[in-house]
């Protein structure tokens, strides 16, 4: 299999959801067994601001381009192109100050409730 960024930023924003209903701001990219990969753009977002909820499965971001800061519980970390962060299944997160153009690939993977 193979994966994009430039495929993903065509296919954004992602289908509606409950959460999203004028289109999700990731797409999945690939998957198998209890992985996903997707790519996640939330400038994508009619207000451009990142309204992520905490997710089952663990999580690995992986950023692509522009920059940022991640929120991962009590933390916040600077985010660039280059930069990975790891976020436990069930982590209260959300990326903040970002440019126009973030974009970051995310894994997820394991078990629900996340790898113990």
């Amino acid at each position: 299999m193979k994966a994009s960024i430039a495929e993903a930023l065509k296919r954004l924003p992602g289908p509606a959801t409950a959460q999203y209903p004028q289109g999700a701001p990731s797409v999945t990219m690939m998957s198998g067994g209890t992985m996903a990969l997707k790519v996640f753009s939330p400038s994508v977002n009619p207000d451009g601001r990142d309204h992520q909820q905490p997710h089952e499965q663990d999580e690995l971001y992986l950023i692509h381009a522009g920059s940022g800061e991640i929120v991962i519980g009590d933390q916040r970390f600077t985010a660039a192109a280059g930069d990975a962060f790891f976020v436990a299944a069930g982590g209260v997160h959300r990326f903040e100050n970002f440019t126009q153009d973030f974009v970051t690939w995310v894994v997820f993977y394991g078990p629900t409730g996340g790898e113990k």
